[in-house]
C-alpha cells in the first residue's frame, strides 16, 4: 500500500465515520441534539456543524482557496463556532450538504497524485495570516482532527444516555467490508 492508498483509506473511514454519527444523531429530538454539554463544541449540534465545516474550509484550500469560508459564514466568525455554521438551520440540510461534501472529497481523493502530497497548500486563517503546509499533513489532519471530534460526539451521545453508540474504529470497518466480499 502505498501513501496515496493509506490516505484514502483514512478518508474513506473518515467519511464512514460520519455517517455512522449523523445515523445516531438523526435519532435525537431537536432539544437533545443542542443540549448543552461540557465538552466539544457545547453540544452534538455544533460539534456537527464544526465537523462539516472544518471538513469544508480544508477540501477548499486544497483545492487553491486560500481564504475559504463555508458559504453563509460571516467574514468576521470563524466556521463550525456559531449555531447555524453556513447557514444550516436543520438537521436534513447538514445531512444534505455533508452528503454533497463527500462526493466532492471523493473526487479529490481520486485525483489526488503522489506528486501533490509534497506541495505546500497556503491557507489564511481567521486573524490574517497566511501561513502553508504540506498537502500530505493536510490530509491526514483532516482524519486525525474528525476521529477526536467524532469521540467528542460518542462521549456526547452517552452522556445523553444513549446506549446504541456509532463503532468508530478503522478495524470494525475493514470486518465489516472483508464480509461483503
Amino acid at each position: 500500500m502505498n501513501a496515496i492508498d493509506v490516505i484514502r483509506r483514512m478518508h474513506e473511514h473518515r467519511e464512514s465515520v460520519n455517517r455512522k454519527l449523523l445515523d445516531s444523531a438523526a435519532a435525537l429530538s431537536s432539544e437533545a441534539l443542542r443540549r448543552p454539554l461540557p465538552i466539544g463544541q457545547g453540544s452534538i449540534w455544533k460539534s456537527l456543524l464544526h465537523l462539516y465545516a472544518a471538513e469544508y474550509v480544508w477540501l477548499q484550500a486544497l483545492l487553491g482557496h486560500e481564504q475559504a469560508v463555508l458559504p453563509g459564514d460571516r467574514a468576521d466568525k470563524l466556521p463550525g463556532n456559531q449555531e447555524d455554521a453556513g447557514g444550516i438551520q436543520s438537521f436534513a440540510e447538514l445531512r444534505e450538504r455533508w452528503a454533497e461534501l463527500e462526493a466532492r472529497w471523493r473526487t479529490y481523493l481520486l485525483q489526488l497524485s503522489s506528486e501533490s502530497l509534497d506541495e505546500i497548500v497556503y491557507k489564511v486563517s481567521s486573524n490574517g495570516k497566511r501561513t502553508g503546509t504540506l498537502r500530505s499533513d493536510l490530509l491526514l489532519h483532516v482524519c486525525t482532527h474528525a476521529h477526536y471530534t467524532a469521540a467528542q460526539v460518542v462521549n456526547m451521545l452517552r452522556q445523553l444516555g444513549e446506549t446504541s453508540l456509532p463503532d468508530p474504529m478503522l478495524i470494525t470497518l475493514a470486518r465489516q467490508q472483508r464480509v461483503q466480499e
